[in-house]
C-alpha cells in the first residue's frame, strides 16, 4: 500500500475542504453497506493530513470541540495519534448480515469496534483511523438493585449478580457515524434537503454538507450511545435466547440525580432488574442508553417547559403536558426514533422477547425495521412517583402501551401534579 498523500506534511496555512478536489483527493473510498470491511473502506475523520479525510466532521461527537479547545490551549499536540495498543474489544461483536445491508444501519460504523485489526494495513501506512465503538467489561452498582435483593426479587448468583450487589456487564460506547443518503431515506426527505438543513441550522458549521455531495459520511457533533449487556453478547443475535431489552433516552435529572418529577430513573432501574433476572434464567439483557436529553430538546429547554407547566393557569395537567413543550420548543419531541434500531441491527438482534418500554414510537421503529417484539413490559404502578402521574397519564393517552384503561380527556383534566419529562 502506498504512503497516504500528505503524510508527514505540516504547515501553518489553512487548507479549505469545501470544494471538490481540494484536500481529500487521496482519501480512501467509502462504499457504505459493503459486507467486507476493506471493501467498505475506513472512516478517516480526525487528522492534520486533510488529504486522508473522507468524511465531513470529526470524531468524538460533541467532545470534538473540547479537543479543539485543548489544542488551542496548548494542552494537546495538534495531530496527536492515538496509541491503540491493547485497546481491542473485550467481546467480539459480529459481523452479522445486517452489516452488509445499507438499509439496516445508517447512523453508526459497523466496523468501528475493530479498526485495530480490519484496517491494520491502513494504520501501518500512516492513516489516522480511530475507533468509533469501544467494548469493555464493567460492574454497575445501583441502590435499587440492593433493594431488590433485600426484598428477594433478585438473588446473588456470583456470575451476573455478585456478592457486593454489583452486576457484571459488557459495556459498549458508540459514536454516531451518519451515512447521509441512508439518513435522508429514513426521514423520507431528499439528501439535498437534509444537507441544507444540517448546514443552516448549525450556523454553517460544516459547509461541506452543501458543497461536497461527493462526501456521503458525516460525523455529527452530537452525543452517542452506551450499551449495557447482561450475559453473553453473542446471545443477542440468537433469537432462541430470550432477550430482555430497554432502549432508554437520557434524563440526567432523574437518571443520575433521582428527581421524582418523572419516571425515567424508575423505569431504567426496573429494566435493569428485568435484564438481570433474564440473564440469570439463561437469557440475555440489554440496556441501550442514548444521549437525547429532554427529548433531544436540551436541558435548558426542558427546565423552561417545567416552569411553564407549573405556572400555567390551573397548574400542571396531563391534558396540557405536550402543549407546553410545543409552545416553548416549537415541537413536542425531537428524539425521532428512526435511527434508534441501527444499534440493535449492529448487535445482530432479530427478536426482542421482552421489551421494557411503553413508548409507541420506539416499538413502531423497532418492529418497522424488521425486528420482532414479543411481550411489552410496562412500568409497575408502584414505581411511578406521585409527581409523575401527569407524565404517565399524558403519555398513555397519546398512545403509550398499557395493559390498563386509557384515560379519557375528562380523566386527563383531573390529573394534576408537578409533571415530568
Amino acid at each position: 500500500m502506498d504512503k497516504p498523500p500528505g503524510a508527514g506534511q505540516s504547515g501553518s496555512h489553512i487548507r479549505l475542504t469545501s470544494h471538490p478536489n481540494q484536500g481529500t483527493n487521496g482519501a480512501p473510498a467509502i462504499h457504505w453497506g459493503a459486507p467486507d470491511a476493506l471493501e467498505r473502506g475506513p472512516i478517516v475523520g480526525t487528522t492534520v493530513n486533510r488529504s486522508q479525510r473522507n468524511v465531513i466532521g470529526t470524531h468524538s461527537g460533541s467532545y470534538g470541540v473540547y479537543r479543539a479547545l485543548a489544542v488551542a490551549a496548548g494542552n494537546l499536540t495538534r495531530g496527536h495519534r492515538a496509541d491503540l495498543t491493547n485497546t481491542f474489544a473485550t467481546d467480539l461483536v459480529g459481523p452479522y448480515p445486517q452489516w452488509g445491508d445499507a438499509t439496516k444501519i445508517v447512523s453508526l460504523d459497523p466496523w468501528g469496534a475493530s479498526v485495530q485489526s480490519v484496517y491494520a494495513d491502513y494504520l501501518a501506512q500512516g492513516y489516522d483511523i480511530r475507533p468509533t465503538i469501544a467494548v469493555t467489561k464493567a460492574h454497575i452498582h445501583l441502590p435499587e438493585i440492593k433493594q431488590a435483593i433485600a426484598f428477594q426479587r433478585l438473588a446473588i448468583d456470583g456470575t451476573v449478580l455478585l456478592e457486593d450487589a454489583s452486576a457484571s456487564v459488557t459495556k459498549i460506547a458508540v459514536e454516531p457515524v451518519w451515512w447521509l443518503p441512508g439518513v435522508a431515506a429514513r426521514f423520507k426527505v431528499s439528501e439535498g434537503e437534509l444537507r441544507r438543513a444540517l448546514f443552516e441550522e448549525t450556523g454553517g458549521m460544516y459547509p461541506e454538507l452543501v458543497t461536497r455531495s461527493d462526501i456521503e459520511v458525516f460525523l455529527p457533533p452530537i452525543g452517542g450511545q452506551t450499551l449495557y449487556v447482561f450475559g453473553d453478547v453473542r446471545d443477542l443475535a440468537n433469537p432462541d435466547v430470550t432477550l430482555t431489552a430497554r432502549v432508554h433516552d437520557e434524563c440526567n435529572g432523574s437518571d443520575v440525580f433521582g428527581s421524582d418529577i418523572c419516571t425515567c430513573r424508575p423505569y431504567l432501574t426496573h429494566a435493569i432488574e428485568e435484564c438481570i433476572q433474564g440473564a440469570q434464567k439463561g437469557g440475555v439483557g440489554l440496556i441501550a442508553y442514548s444521549r437525547k436529553e429532554g427529548r433531544a430538546l436540551g436541558e435548558v429547554t426542558k427546565f423552561l417547559v417545567y416552569n411553564a407547566r407549573k405556572r400555567q393557569q390551573g397548574g400542571d395537567s396531563a391534558d396540557n403536558y405536550f402543549l407546553r413543550t410545543e409552545c416553548v420548543a416549537g415541537v413536542q419531541d425531537m428524539r425521532f426514533q428512526e435511527l434508534m434500531p441501527d444499534v440493535l441491527h449492529w448487535l445482530g438482534v432479530k427478536k426482542i422477547h421482552r421489551l421494557v418500554s411503553m413508548s409507541n414510537d420506539k416499538y413502531d421503529a423497532i418492529t418497522g425495521s424488521g425486528i420482532e417484539v414479543g411481550e411489552r413490559v410496562k412500568i409497575p404502578d408502584a414505581l411511578v412517583p406521585a409527581d409523575a402521574r401527569v407524565e404517565i397519564e399524558a403519555k398513555i393517552a397519546a398512545g403509550y402501551f398499557t395493559d390498563g384503561a386509557v384515560p379519557s380527556n375528562a380523566d386527563l383534566a383531573l390529573v394534576k401534579g408537578r409533571g415530568l419529562e
